[in-house]
This record gives structure tokens, sequence and C-alpha cells, in this order.
């Protein structure tokens, strides 16, 4: 977890990056005119909404454990991952209106020239700035940044597309294929909110680790269950990057509790190394005991008179 409370550094550049290409994309359509161009300087504005709340987020994220928060501040990020999701989907909508309004009423392009010169400026800001978020996201797990780095690599690919489009319509004189493009590009932009909220919601709703992750944790266990030691009642899940491990203990009632104690700091720092940022919770029963098998569940099963 070390570094991240820096990691506002880089929304910080996210912003500055967002208003050179609002600037840049904004003259471009005032130049040319293109409902294409207009879409994509409106996807720059929801990045720059974007970075904002991924400031305020990891501000808060980067918060250390408190009394009315002992499990961290981590979740902020997801709130501002499922904010960006649902501001790329209001962009979509702003720019498919502007769209269907050009597609019944076209207009030509002026000096494409120009603005496909101002376009390319804005892109290359958007993709240097990209990966370099994207590096710091996978290097700080910050899926903030993850997110932050995805919609400007969007941005990229849809600016891309755009300028395809208006080259096209300059060469043609087709002028459907602008706003054609334009409705591409909000469907493009639809799929990246979609995807954005459904990981937000997901860490959200406590999901557990991915498989590979719980794979890697079941191979940390293993060397401890060759040995006769069992596992069970196991929970996992993760907020921002900090991930959560749990389970059961199981061994012979005969142990001391100095050699039970003994075992469990073993596995935790087994774990902690094979999953970095990870707490672990571990609880010690005795294998004999038939109560130790009645708390799987997450509710626990309890025991009346009449089983006995």
């Amino acid at each position: 977890m070390n570094g991240r409370a820096t990691l506002t550094r880089f929304a910080w550049l996210s912003i500055a990056a967002a208003i050179v290409t609002i600037s840049l994309k904004a003259g471009a359509y005032l130049v040319t005119g293109s409902v294409g161009l207009l879409s994509d300087a409106l996807e720059s504005l929801v990045n720059l909404v974007a970075a904002i709340i991924a400031l305020i987020a990891l501000t808060i994220a980067a918060q250390p454990p408190d009394e009315d928060h002992s499990y961290g501040h981590e979740k902020a990020e997801y709130f501002s991952s499922g904010v960006e999701g649902a501001l790329i989907l209001i962009a979509a909508l702003s720019i498919a209106f502007a769209a269907v309004g050009r597609i019944l009423h076209p207009q030509p392009i002026e000096q494409p020239e120009l603005g496909l010169t101002i376009a390319v400026i804005a892109s290359l800001v958007n993709l240097v700035v990209a990966q370099i978020l994207i590096r710091a996201g996978r290097r700080y797990e910050s899926i903030t940044l993850e997110a932050d780095a995805h919609h400007l690599m969007t941005d990229v690919y849809t600016s891309a597309g755009v300028i395809v489009g208006v080259a096209l319509v300059s060469l043609t004189g087709w002028y459907l294929l602008d706003p054609l493009i334009a409705l591409a590009v909000a469907g493009h932009i639809v799929w990246t909110g979609v995807q954005l909220l459904r990981r937000s919601v997901a860490g959200l709703m406590d999901t557990s680790l991915p498989a590979a992750e719980r794979e890697v944790l079941d191979a940390t266990l293993a060397p401890f269950r060759d040995e006769g030691i069992i596992f069970h009642a196991l929970r996992t899940r993760q907020s921002g990057a900090r991930r959560f491990v749990s389970f059961h203990v199981l061994v012979p009632g005969t142990w001391s509790v100095r050699r039970g104690h003994t075992l469990l700091e073993q596995v935790e720092r087994d774990v902690r190394k094979a999953l970095p940022n990870t707490t672990v919770f571990t609880h010690l029963e005795p294998i004999e005991d038939p109560a130790s098998f009645q708390d799987t569940a997450l509710d626990r099963v309890e025991e009346t008179k009449d089983q006995h």
C-alpha cells in the first residue's frame, strides 16, 4: 500500500490533460462544424468531470483506517469508477442526440485539414496520459486510475474514428458519414460505460477475488493440507487495492495454543506473500469437535437441545 497517498498526482495530470483536449477539440469543432468532433469534445468534458471525481476518491481512499472505518477507505474508488461509468453513458446519449440531428439536417464540413490537425494533437495528449495512468493503475492496483486510463484510451480510439470520418467526408462529400461515425462512437462509449459500472458494482457488492487469485490462494494452502490441516469457511473480497481473506483452520485438539498460533502466523505470512496487499483473518478450531463444522456458512447453524 506504500505510495498510494501520492496517487492524487495522477488525477491532477488527468485533469490537466482534459482541459487541454477540451480546448483543442472544441476549437476543431468550431473550425469544421463536424458533429463527430463535437462528440469527441463532449467526451473530453466527461473526462474532466471524471478526473475531478477521481481526485476526490483517491484523496479519501488514501486516508488510514479510523474508528468509524476500521477496514480503511479504499472502497471510495468504486464510487468514482461508478460515477465515471454513468457519466460515460450520459455522454453517449448526448452524442447520439447530436448525431441524429445532423442525419436529419446534413451540413458540409469546413476547413477539415485544420480541424483534423487539432484533433490529432488532442488525441496524442490523451494517448500519452492514458499510458501513464495505465501503468500507475496496475502498479498500485487502483481501479480509479484504471478506469480513468481506459476512458482516455476509449477517447483515443473514438477520436481516431472521428478523424477518419471527417477525412472521408472531405474526400467523398458524403456528409452522412460524419453523424454515422458519431453514432458508432456513441455505441462504443456505451460499452465502456457498462463495463465500468459492472466492475464498480462488483466491488461494492463484495464480490470474491478473481478466479486466478483464488487459485493462487488454494495453491498456497495446499502444503498445509498435505500435513493434515483442514481449512474451511474461506471467504474473500476486495476493497480498492486491499484484499481481505478469512478462513478457519482446523488442527488436532491436543495442540498447545502456542503451536496453533505458530501455524496461523506461518499460514497468514504465506498468504500475504502470495497475494500482496492482503489482510488475513484466521480462526483456530479443534478438528475433533463437531461444532467446528457448524460455522462454515455465513450464518452459523446453532444446535438445539433436540439435536443432542
